[in-house]
């Protein structure tokens, strides 16, 4: 995903503690906020099971009272048509904070565990405590969704959050800027707007935990400033999802979905599928379904179709468009840079060395790489970077099963695109390059979250604690060691 710098930063919003004094003084402008919120975490209030819910259930008010002006914002930025918006911005965040306070309750109890002979008496559990001030950075594509689902869960987890939305889808930066703040406790979460300079300057301060949702290059600035101060983070990132169409597969229903998964949101989808690797002869069996599949979503012309959005920005336009150059043009390849449209495409004769092929299109652009068979697709994935998701399309459950058990990724579909994301009960993130770390319902809650272990034990019995401590004997090391080993019960049968 990419998050370079396309409008001018402006000046953060939300509490704005200590930021002109310290910018008078030549420090850091965002200090001043940072330790006010440092400060509210520090008295507990966000602990509360109360609190969370309270904020939960602001979070879900702001969805529903704000649906239009998120609907105006996102046809402002990109033209997202509004079904899009309603499915990928506002239902799945809504669901993420309905499962939120569904379970809540749950998920906060103490964790009880196994205990080995010594402290059978004693109470031993994991405690899922609050880091404390979390910083969250979003995306443009979608602005929503990525910066208020891990918001979800920061706050069910007892965190204050500064939120970093992206400037450069900059009408629904200016709307969760300007409203957002008046639904959540002002004490405890704040959002700063702004470019990569202030966010550079936002980062220099010292964080609890830091989630980050952009593209692999600007991940590692953000990992090598948490580093500084040894924060643990988790990035959201991307990459080249590769989708194997077997030679045997219903390709109308391969073309259906492949360009609904492409095509959504113009193309612009950490998820979407990447590149096709198929036989040449499926390759001239798919291509008249996607022609097909393309028409009868957007109609002859998908310029004119209200339902096909447009790219975010003049840089990221002219950077698709240039990859419109690597192969040949066998589907689409209409642009008009005025209204930023780049109609759906697919590229054939494509060499991996070719640029399609070396970047994350982030577009309405699908390049076809033919291969002789599923062995080699599989070789061809797995010699480059680990991507966010694999995909395969085939009848062959046996042939599914070898590409996901010899291919590995942040996550893997079969049959269809995008549609893996949507389930709360899987974690959403990626592997290597693609990611570290994941989220989603309560891995969201989880990722959120120290896992605390804490084991109570008596004041008495020290009868019994004495076979540990020095002088040391055989008798002593006999009857220890029996008590805290662990045998190996059986065999382990893989079915």
């Amino acid at each position: 995903m990419d998050t370079n710098r396309d409008t001018p930063g402006k000046a953060p919003t939300g509490s704005d503690t200590g930021k002109t004094d310290s910018k008078a003084a030549g420090m850091n402008p965002y200090v001043g906020l940072v330790s006010s919120l440092r400060a509210a975490w520090l008295t507990g209030k966000t602990r509360t099971a109360e609190h969370r819910v309270s904020q939960l259930e602001a979070l879900g008010r702001f969805l529903d009272d704000k649906k239009q002006p998120i609907l105006d914002a996102m046809a402002s930025d990109m033209r997202k048509p509004p079904f899009e918006v309603e499915l990928s911005e506002i239902i799945l965040v809504k669901n993420e904070v309905n499962y939120a306070l569904n379970n809540l309750s749950t998920w906060m109890k103490d964790e009880g565990v196994d205990k080995n002979l010594v402290t059978q008496l004693d109470t031993a559990f994991i405690r899922k405590e609050p880091y404390g001030v979390v910083l969250i950075i979003g995306p443009w594509n979608y602005p929503l969704q990525l910066i208020l689902v891990p918001l979800v869960g920061a706050i069910a987890a007892g965190n204050c959050v500064i939120i970093k939305p992206s400037e450069i889808s900059s009408s629904t930066e200016k709307l969760v800027a300007e409203v957002l703040p008046s639904y959540l406790d002002k004490d405890c979460f704040a959002v700063v707007t702004g470019g990569p300079a202030e966010t550079t300057q936002l980062l220099e301060n010292k964080f609890d935990y830091i989630f980050f949702t952009g593209n692999p290059q600007v991940g590692k600035i953000v990992m090598a400033a948490a580093a500084t101060h040894l924060t643990p983070l988790t990035l959201e990132l991307g990459g080249k999802n590769p989708c194997y169409v077997a030679d045997e597969s219903d390709m109308q229903n391969v073309a259906n979905r492949l360009v609904w998964g492409r095509c959504f949101n113009a193309g612009q989808t950490c998820v979407a599928p990447d590149y096709v690797l198929c036989s040449a002869e499926t390759q001239e069996k798919l291509l008249p379904a996607l022609r097909h599949a393309i028409t009868q979503f957007f109609g002859p012309d998908p310029r004119e179709s209200p339902d096909f959005a447009r790219i975010i920005s003049d840089k990221q336009f002219q950077r698709i468009q240039a990859l419109l150059g690597s192969g040949r043009v066998a589907i689409g390849g209409q642009t008009d840079e005025k209204e930023r449209y780049i109609a759906p495409t697919v590229l054939v004769d494509v060499q991996p060395s070719e640029p399609a092929m070396q970047e994350e299109i982030f577009g309405p652009v699908l390049p076809i790489v033919t291969v002789p068979n599923v062995d080699e697709a599989i070789a061809f994935i797995n010699s480059r970077e680990r991507p966010l998701v694999v995909y395969v399309f085939a009848a062959n459950s046996k042939l599914v099963r070898r590409v996901l058990e010899r291919t590995s990724s942040g996550g893997f579909g079969a049959n269809d695109s995008v549609m893996q994301m949507t389930l709360i009960s899987l974690p959403f993130g990626g592997i290597g390059n693609s990611g570290l770390g994941s989220y989603h319902g309560k891995f969201s809650f989880d990722t959120f979250s120290h896992h605390r272990a804490c084991l109570l034990r008596s004041m008495g019995l020290e009868t019994m604690n004495s076979l540990r401590y020095p002088p040391y004997s055989e008798r002593k090391r006999g009857l220890v060691l029996s008590t805290f080993r662990i045998k190996h019960t059986g065999t382990c049968t893989l079915l």
